[in-house]
Protein backbone atom coordinates (compact mmCIF):
# COMPACT_ATOMS: atom_id res chain seq x y z
CA UNK A 1 0.00 0.00 0.00
CA UNK A 2 1.40 3.41 -0.99
CA UNK A 3 1.63 6.18 1.59
CA UNK A 4 -0.28 9.43 1.25
CA UNK A 5 1.15 12.91 0.78
CA UNK A 6 3.83 14.40 -1.42
CA UNK A 7 7.48 13.86 -0.60
CA UNK A 8 8.73 16.13 -3.40
CA UNK A 9 7.06 19.08 -5.15
CA UNK A 10 8.65 20.83 -8.11
CA UNK A 11 7.22 24.25 -8.96
CA UNK A 12 7.94 26.23 -12.14
CA UNK A 13 11.42 24.70 -12.31
CA UNK A 14 13.78 25.95 -15.01
CA UNK A 15 17.33 25.05 -15.93
CA UNK A 16 19.13 26.83 -18.75
CA UNK A 17 22.74 25.95 -19.59
CA UNK A 18 24.73 28.82 -21.15
CA UNK A 19 26.81 28.00 -24.22
CA UNK A 20 28.78 30.15 -26.64
CA UNK A 21 27.57 30.64 -30.20
CA UNK A 22 31.12 29.78 -31.33
CA UNK A 23 34.63 29.74 -29.85
CA UNK A 24 35.52 33.41 -30.45
CA UNK A 25 32.07 34.80 -29.66
CA UNK A 26 31.14 36.60 -26.47
CA UNK A 27 27.46 36.08 -27.18
CA UNK A 28 25.78 33.53 -24.95
CA UNK A 29 22.94 31.31 -25.97
CA UNK A 30 21.16 28.85 -23.72
CA UNK A 31 20.20 25.19 -23.80
CA UNK A 32 16.72 25.05 -22.29
CA UNK A 33 16.95 21.72 -20.47
CA UNK A 34 14.00 22.15 -18.10
CA UNK A 35 11.31 24.75 -18.83
CA UNK A 36 8.75 25.81 -16.21
CA UNK A 37 8.18 22.26 -14.99
CA UNK A 38 5.66 21.34 -12.27
CA UNK A 39 5.66 17.85 -10.76
CA UNK A 40 4.93 15.99 -7.52
CA UNK A 41 6.36 12.73 -6.23
CA UNK A 42 4.10 11.04 -3.72
CA UNK A 43 5.53 9.44 -0.63
CA UNK A 44 6.10 5.71 -1.14
CA UNK A 45 5.40 5.63 -4.89
CA UNK A 46 7.49 4.95 -7.97
CA UNK A 47 7.12 7.78 -10.47
CA UNK A 48 8.39 6.80 -13.91
CA UNK A 49 9.88 9.55 -16.06
CA UNK A 50 10.19 8.79 -19.79
CA UNK A 51 11.07 10.64 -22.96
CA UNK A 52 13.55 10.81 -25.80
CA UNK A 53 17.26 11.29 -25.18
CA UNK A 54 18.04 14.94 -24.47
CA UNK A 55 14.55 15.85 -23.20
CA UNK A 56 15.84 16.81 -19.74
CA UNK A 57 15.04 13.69 -17.68
CA UNK A 58 18.45 13.29 -16.05
CA UNK A 59 18.79 17.03 -15.57
CA UNK A 60 15.52 17.05 -13.62
CA UNK A 61 16.82 14.26 -11.38
CA UNK A 62 20.04 16.17 -10.71
CA UNK A 63 18.09 19.34 -9.95
CA UNK A 64 15.97 17.55 -7.34
CA UNK A 65 19.16 16.23 -5.74
CA UNK A 66 20.74 19.71 -5.98
CA UNK A 67 23.61 18.29 -8.02
CA UNK A 68 22.67 21.04 -10.48
CA UNK A 69 21.54 24.51 -9.46
CA UNK A 70 18.20 25.60 -10.98
CA UNK A 71 17.90 28.77 -12.99
CA UNK A 72 14.49 29.47 -11.47
CA UNK A 73 11.73 27.76 -9.49
CA UNK A 74 11.21 25.84 -6.27
CA UNK A 75 11.98 22.30 -5.10
CA UNK A 76 10.09 21.30 -1.96
CA UNK A 77 11.23 18.24 -0.01
CA UNK A 78 8.81 17.36 2.81
CA UNK A 79 7.34 20.84 2.45
CA UNK A 80 10.61 22.80 2.68
CA UNK A 81 12.17 24.69 -0.22
CA UNK A 82 15.62 23.12 -0.48
CA UNK A 83 16.79 25.78 -2.96
CA UNK A 84 17.27 28.05 0.06
CA UNK A 85 19.30 25.52 2.05
CA UNK A 86 22.78 26.43 3.26
CA UNK A 87 25.67 24.11 2.41
CA UNK A 88 25.47 22.50 5.87
CA UNK A 89 21.72 21.86 5.65
CA UNK A 90 22.22 20.56 2.13
CA UNK A 91 24.86 18.13 3.43
CA UNK A 92 22.35 16.83 5.99
CA UNK A 93 19.73 16.52 3.24
CA UNK A 94 22.03 14.15 1.32
CA UNK A 95 21.16 11.45 3.84
CA UNK A 96 17.52 11.61 2.71
CA UNK A 97 18.13 11.65 -1.06
CA UNK A 98 20.38 9.27 -3.00
CA UNK A 99 20.98 8.25 -6.62
CA UNK A 100 21.53 5.03 -8.55
CA UNK A 101 23.58 5.81 -11.65
CA UNK A 102 23.05 4.52 -15.17
CA UNK A 103 26.50 3.05 -15.76
CA UNK A 104 27.49 0.37 -13.20
CA UNK A 105 31.05 0.44 -14.56
CA UNK A 106 32.06 4.11 -14.32
CA UNK A 107 30.01 4.87 -11.17
CA UNK A 108 32.17 2.68 -8.90
CA UNK A 109 35.71 3.64 -7.87
CA UNK A 110 37.95 0.87 -9.28
CA UNK A 111 40.56 1.48 -6.55
CA UNK A 112 38.18 0.74 -3.67
CA UNK A 113 36.82 -2.55 -2.39
CA UNK A 114 33.11 -3.29 -2.27
CA UNK A 115 33.12 -2.79 1.49
CA UNK A 116 34.71 0.65 1.15
CA UNK A 117 32.32 1.72 -1.61
CA UNK A 118 29.17 0.75 0.29
CA UNK A 119 30.50 2.06 3.61
CA UNK A 120 31.81 5.39 2.31
CA UNK A 121 28.53 7.33 2.82
CA UNK A 122 28.47 6.23 6.47
CA UNK A 123 32.08 7.34 6.94
CA UNK A 124 31.38 10.75 5.35
CA UNK A 125 28.31 11.32 7.52
CA UNK A 126 29.96 9.81 10.61
CA UNK A 127 27.26 7.23 11.26
CA UNK A 128 28.28 4.64 13.83
CA UNK A 129 31.71 3.30 14.70
CA UNK A 130 33.84 1.11 12.44
CA UNK A 131 32.30 -2.14 13.70
CA UNK A 132 28.73 -0.86 13.26
CA UNK A 133 29.56 0.37 9.77
CA UNK A 134 30.98 -3.01 8.76
CA UNK A 135 27.91 -4.80 10.13
CA UNK A 136 25.68 -2.44 8.15
CA UNK A 137 27.71 -3.06 4.98
CA UNK A 138 27.40 -6.84 5.37
CA UNK A 139 23.66 -6.51 5.98
CA UNK A 140 23.18 -4.37 2.87
CA UNK A 141 25.24 -6.80 0.79
CA UNK A 142 22.97 -9.62 1.92
CA UNK A 143 19.86 -7.55 1.13
CA UNK A 144 20.96 -6.88 -2.47
CA UNK A 145 22.10 -10.46 -3.11
CA UNK A 146 25.88 -10.25 -2.63
CA UNK A 147 27.85 -12.74 -0.55
CA UNK A 148 29.92 -11.75 2.54
CA UNK A 149 33.16 -12.91 0.90
CA UNK A 150 32.67 -10.23 -1.76
CA UNK A 151 33.40 -7.46 0.74
CA UNK A 152 37.13 -7.25 -0.04
CA UNK A 153 36.85 -7.63 -3.81
CA UNK A 154 37.15 -4.84 -6.36
CA UNK A 155 34.54 -3.70 -8.94
CA UNK A 156 36.39 -5.23 -11.92
CA UNK A 157 35.80 -8.69 -10.41
CA UNK A 158 32.02 -8.40 -10.82
CA UNK A 159 29.52 -8.58 -13.67
CA UNK A 160 27.40 -5.58 -14.68
CA UNK A 161 24.40 -6.80 -12.71
CA UNK A 162 26.50 -7.36 -9.60
CA UNK A 163 28.04 -3.91 -9.94
CA UNK A 164 24.61 -2.35 -10.09
CA UNK A 165 23.71 -4.23 -6.90
CA UNK A 166 26.76 -2.64 -5.28
CA UNK A 167 25.50 0.76 -6.42
CA UNK A 168 22.06 0.02 -4.98
CA UNK A 169 23.58 -1.04 -1.65
CA UNK A 170 25.59 2.20 -1.55
CA UNK A 171 22.41 4.21 -2.19
CA UNK A 172 20.72 2.44 0.74
CA UNK A 173 23.60 2.96 3.17
CA UNK A 174 22.15 6.12 4.75
CA UNK A 175 18.56 4.80 4.82
CA UNK A 176 17.23 7.52 2.46
CA UNK A 177 13.60 8.43 1.80
CA UNK A 178 14.03 9.24 -1.91
CA UNK A 179 16.12 7.45 -4.52
CA UNK A 180 16.60 8.85 -8.03
CA UNK A 181 17.18 5.84 -10.31
CA UNK A 182 18.73 7.29 -13.48
CA UNK A 183 18.26 4.58 -16.13
CA UNK A 184 19.58 1.95 -13.68
CA UNK A 185 19.04 -1.07 -15.97
CA UNK A 186 19.69 0.33 -19.45
CA UNK A 187 23.31 -0.93 -19.47
CA UNK A 188 22.33 -4.45 -18.37
CA UNK A 189 21.29 -7.57 -20.26
CA UNK A 190 17.53 -8.14 -20.45
CA UNK A 191 17.61 -11.15 -18.09
CA UNK A 192 19.58 -9.15 -15.52
CA UNK A 193 17.25 -6.16 -15.90
CA UNK A 194 14.34 -8.19 -14.54
CA UNK A 195 16.36 -9.27 -11.51
CA UNK A 196 17.39 -5.70 -10.67
CA UNK A 197 13.84 -4.38 -11.16
CA UNK A 198 12.42 -7.04 -8.87
CA UNK A 199 15.12 -6.21 -6.32
CA UNK A 200 14.20 -2.52 -6.43
CA UNK A 201 10.53 -3.36 -5.84
CA UNK A 202 11.38 -5.60 -2.88
CA UNK A 203 13.64 -2.94 -1.37
CA UNK A 204 10.93 -0.31 -1.75
CA UNK A 205 8.58 -2.32 0.46
CA UNK A 206 11.30 -3.24 2.97
CA UNK A 207 12.84 0.22 3.37
CA UNK A 208 9.74 2.37 2.64
CA UNK A 209 11.43 4.05 -0.31
CA UNK A 210 10.16 6.56 -2.85
CA UNK A 211 11.57 6.30 -6.39
CA UNK A 212 11.91 8.65 -9.30
CA UNK A 213 12.64 6.08 -12.01
CA UNK A 214 14.15 7.67 -15.13
CA UNK A 215 14.20 5.54 -18.28
CA UNK A 216 13.66 5.51 -22.02
CA UNK A 217 12.48 1.88 -22.13
CA UNK A 218 8.69 2.08 -21.89
CA UNK A 219 8.21 -1.59 -21.02
CA UNK A 220 10.57 -1.26 -18.04
CA UNK A 221 8.72 1.82 -16.79
CA UNK A 222 5.35 0.08 -17.14
CA UNK A 223 6.60 -2.82 -15.02
CA UNK A 224 7.83 -0.81 -12.05
CA UNK A 225 5.91 2.51 -11.96
CA UNK A 226 2.77 3.58 -10.13
CA UNK A 227 2.51 6.77 -12.19
CA UNK A 228 4.28 7.82 -15.37
CA UNK A 229 5.29 11.31 -16.53
CA UNK A 230 6.14 11.76 -20.21
CA UNK A 231 8.67 14.51 -20.86
CA UNK A 232 9.34 16.33 -24.11
CA UNK A 233 11.96 19.09 -24.53
CA UNK A 234 12.00 20.11 -20.88
CA UNK A 235 8.24 20.00 -20.26
CA UNK A 236 5.77 17.40 -19.02
CA UNK A 237 3.47 16.38 -21.89
CA UNK A 238 1.38 13.83 -20.00
CA UNK A 239 1.09 12.44 -16.47
CA UNK A 240 -1.16 9.58 -15.38
CA UNK A 241 -1.39 6.33 -13.45
CA UNK A 242 0.74 3.76 -15.24
CA UNK A 243 -2.17 1.49 -16.19
CA UNK A 244 -4.24 4.39 -17.56
CA UNK A 245 -1.41 5.88 -19.56
CA UNK A 246 -0.48 2.62 -21.26
CA UNK A 247 -4.11 1.68 -21.90
CA UNK A 248 -5.26 5.08 -23.15
CA UNK A 249 -2.50 7.58 -23.96
CA UNK A 250 -3.88 11.05 -24.73
CA UNK A 251 -1.01 13.21 -25.93
CA UNK A 252 0.06 12.62 -29.57
CA UNK A 253 3.70 12.38 -28.40
CA UNK A 254 2.84 9.65 -25.87
CA UNK A 255 0.84 7.81 -28.51
CA UNK A 256 3.83 7.90 -30.86
CA UNK A 257 6.20 6.64 -28.16
CA UNK A 258 3.93 3.75 -27.22
CA UNK A 259 3.37 2.80 -30.85
CA UNK A 260 7.12 2.17 -31.11
CA UNK A 261 7.14 -0.07 -28.03
CA UNK A 262 7.53 -3.75 -29.07
CA UNK A 263 4.57 -6.04 -28.41
CA UNK A 264 5.64 -9.37 -26.86
CA UNK A 265 2.86 -11.31 -28.61
CA UNK A 266 3.77 -11.95 -32.29
CA UNK A 267 0.11 -12.47 -33.11
CA UNK A 268 -0.72 -8.89 -32.18
CA UNK A 269 0.03 -5.91 -34.36
CA UNK A 270 0.36 -2.32 -33.26
CA UNK A 271 -0.11 0.53 -35.71
CA UNK A 272 3.14 2.47 -35.76
CA UNK A 273 2.96 6.26 -35.68
CA UNK A 274 5.87 7.68 -37.68
CA UNK A 275 6.75 11.22 -36.67
CA UNK A 276 7.90 13.45 -39.51
CA UNK A 277 10.67 16.03 -39.27
CA UNK A 278 13.59 16.53 -36.90
CA UNK A 279 13.54 16.82 -33.13
CA UNK A 280 13.65 20.58 -32.34
CA UNK A 281 16.79 21.95 -30.72
CA UNK A 282 16.58 22.84 -27.00
CA UNK A 283 18.73 25.87 -27.88
CA UNK A 284 16.02 27.25 -30.17
CA UNK A 285 12.75 25.48 -29.33
CA UNK A 286 9.68 26.25 -31.44
CA UNK A 287 7.03 28.68 -30.12
CA UNK A 288 3.85 27.35 -28.58
CA UNK A 289 3.71 23.61 -27.99
CA UNK A 290 7.26 22.35 -28.50
CA UNK A 291 5.92 19.20 -30.16
CA UNK A 292 3.83 20.94 -32.83
CA UNK A 293 6.53 20.74 -35.54
CA UNK A 294 6.21 16.92 -35.54
CA UNK A 295 2.63 16.50 -34.36
CA UNK A 296 0.28 14.74 -36.82
CA UNK A 297 -2.76 16.34 -35.11
CA UNK A 298 -1.62 19.97 -34.81
CA UNK A 299 -4.03 22.82 -35.52
CA UNK A 300 -4.25 26.61 -35.16
CA UNK A 301 -3.38 27.33 -31.48
CA UNK A 302 -0.49 24.88 -31.27
CA UNK A 303 2.23 27.13 -32.68
CA UNK A 304 1.26 30.26 -30.75
CA UNK A 305 0.92 29.49 -27.05
CA UNK A 306 2.29 26.85 -24.68
CA UNK A 307 -0.54 24.53 -23.52
CA UNK A 308 -0.86 24.12 -19.78
CA UNK A 309 -0.92 20.77 -18.04
CA UNK A 310 -4.62 20.10 -17.40
CA UNK A 311 -6.47 17.26 -15.64
CA UNK A 312 -8.83 15.87 -18.30
CA UNK A 313 -9.76 12.72 -16.35
CA UNK A 314 -9.23 11.80 -12.69
CA UNK A 315 -5.43 11.72 -12.12
CA UNK A 316 -4.76 12.02 -15.87
CA UNK A 317 -3.03 15.26 -16.89
CA UNK A 318 -2.25 16.34 -20.45
CA UNK A 319 -0.69 19.45 -22.00
CA UNK A 320 -2.41 19.51 -25.38
CA UNK A 321 -4.93 21.77 -27.17
CA UNK A 322 -6.83 18.69 -28.36
CA UNK A 323 -8.38 18.58 -24.88
CA UNK A 324 -9.56 22.14 -24.48
CA UNK A 325 -6.37 23.56 -23.00
CA UNK A 326 -7.28 27.04 -24.25
CA UNK A 327 -10.32 27.23 -21.98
Amino acid sequence: MKENGNLVEVKNLKKFFPVRAHFFSREKIFVQAVVGLNLTIRRGETLGLVGESGCGKSTLGKLILRLEEPTEGEILFEGENIIQYSSERLRQLRRQMQIIFQDPYSSLNPRKTVGSIIGEPMVIHKLGNKKEQEERVLKLMEVVGLRPEHINRYPHEFSGGQRQRIGIARALALNPKLIIADEPVSALDVSIQAQVLNLLEDLQDEFHLTYLFIAHDLSVVEHISDRVAVMHLGRIAELADSEDLYRSPKHPYTQALLSANPVPDPALERKRIILQGEVPSPINPPPGCNFHTRCPQKFAPCDRQVPRLKEIEPNHWVACYLYGQNE
